[in-house]
C-alpha cells in the first residue's frame, strides 16, 4: 500500500509541475492560452489527489478532512477553468494569473497546513 501511495503521490507532484510549468511557460508571452500541459496536469493532479485520499482513508491514517475540502474545492475551481478555456484561441491575463494562484495555493496548503505525514 505505501509504495502504491508513493506512485499516486509523484504523480500528484508531476502534475501541479505539469500545470504550473504550462503555465509558466507562458509568462513572458503576450497571448495567453490553455495549453496541453495545463490540461493534463490539471487533470493529473486532480485524479491522483482524489486517489491518494482513498489510499490514506483505507490505511491507518486519517486524513485531514478539512484540509482535503478545501484542496477539492480550489483544484476543481482550476480544472473546471482550465476544462472551460480548452478550445478558446487565448484567456485574458487575469484569468491566466488566478488559475496560476489557485494552482500555487492548493501546493502551499498540501505543504504548510498539515504535519508531514498527511501528504495529501
Amino acid at each position: 500500500m505505501e509504495t502504491l501511495r508513493l506512485i499516486l503521490l509523484f504523480l500528484h507532484v508531476l502534475g501541479f509541475a505539469a500545470l504550473i510549468g504550462g503555465l509558466l511557460a507562458q509568462a513572458g508571452t503576450g497571448e495567453k492560452r490553455v495549453n496541453s500541459a495545463m490540461r493534463d496536469g490539471a487533470g493529473t493532479a486532480f485524479l491522483t489527489g482524489l486517489a491518494l485520499v482513498g489510499i490514506l482513508s483505507a490505511g491507518d491514517q486519517e486524513p485531514n478532512n478539512t484540509k482535503i475540502a478545501v484542496k477539492l474545492v480550489v483544484a476543481l475551481v482550476v480544472l473546471v477553468l482550465v476544462m472551460a478555456n480548452l478550445r478558446k484561441p487565448s484567456i485574458p491575463q487575469g484569468l491566466w494569473a488566478g488559475i496560476l494562484a489557485l494552482s500555487v495555493l492548493n501546493v502551499a496548503l498540501a505543504v504548510f497546513w498539515s504535519p508531514a505525514h498527511a501528504w495529501v
